[in-house]
C-alpha cells in the first residue's frame, strides 16, 4: 500500500496545477456526458447529426431548412 501513497506536502506548484487540471477535465466530462446522453436533448443533437452532410446554402444557422 506504500506504493499508492502521496506526499502531498512535497508537491510543488506544477504538481498542484496538474491535478487541479485533471479534476477541472473530469467534471466537464462527467457534464458533458450528462447533457448528452439526457433524453430531453435527444431531439436537439438528432436535428444537428448531420450538419456535417448539409449544403451551406440550404439550410440557415439554427439548422432549419430555408
Amino acid at each position: 500500500m506504500d506504493y499508492l501513497h502521496t506526499d502531498w506536502a512535497a508537491m510543488s506548484r506544477n504538481d498542484w496545477i496538474g491535478v487541479v487540471f485533471t479534476v477541472l477535465a473530469f467534471v466537464a466530462m462527467v457534464a458533458v456526458y450528462v447533457l448528452v446522453f439526457n433524453p430531453k436533448n435527444k431531439d436537439a443533437f438528432d436535428s444537428q447529426s448531420d450538419m456535417a452532410l448539409r449544403d451551406e446554402g440550404e439550410y440557415n444557422n439554427s439548422g432549419d431548412k430555408k
